[in-house]
């Protein structure tokens, strides 16, 4: 690789203040090389439109407007949203099974939530940071048979 691109990178990676796309404009770069530059940095082919950065899959992993409010994204082998951060220092991480069901979720404003799924992926049982959880069983067909939760409402048409 160039060396005036190796520079570009070293820059890129060891700034931990983003957004990324100023470098556009701060080192005189054409799309072309920031598109090779932000390739290297993901390890993956990468496709920038407007004020977007999209990984090889098509998600997009940033997005910076012209005020400089900025948010990235990362996706897990499922494309599946596994991390959320923006400039205003919110994030959010989500964790997902097997069966690509979300099981977690929390954010920096303290809400976490987890689910758990039968073999079916009907959720099963929901539980959250405000105290609410639900229970709930199917039949063999699929239907909802027994329903709980938190508020003391119970549906119970088991047999």
């Amino acid at each position: 690789m160039n060396k005036k691109y190796e520079r570009y990178i070293n820059y890129i990676v060891n700034d931990i203040e983003l957004p990324y796309l100023k470098y556009l404009n701060m080192y005189g770069l054409k799309q072309d090389e920031y598109k090779l530059i932000l390739s290297k940095l993901y390890n993956q082919p990468v496709t920038i439109g407007d004020n977007y950065v999209y990984d090889k899959n098509g998600n997009m992993i940033y997005y910076e407007d012209i005020d400089g409010y900025w948010y990235k994204r990362e996706y897990d082998t499922n494309n599946n949203e596994i991390y959320f951060e923006d400039s205003n220092g919110y994030w959010a991480k989500r964790e997902y099974d097997n069966q690509n069901n979300l099981i977690y979720r929390e954010d920096s404003d303290g809400y976490w939530g987890k689910r758990e799924y039968n073999s079916n992926g009907k959720i099963i049982y929901y539980e959250n940071s405000n105290g609410l959880w639900i229970k709930k069983e199917y039949n063999e067909y699929g239907d909802l048979i027994y329903h709980e939760n938190s508020n003391g409402d119970i549906e119970d048409n088991r047999r």
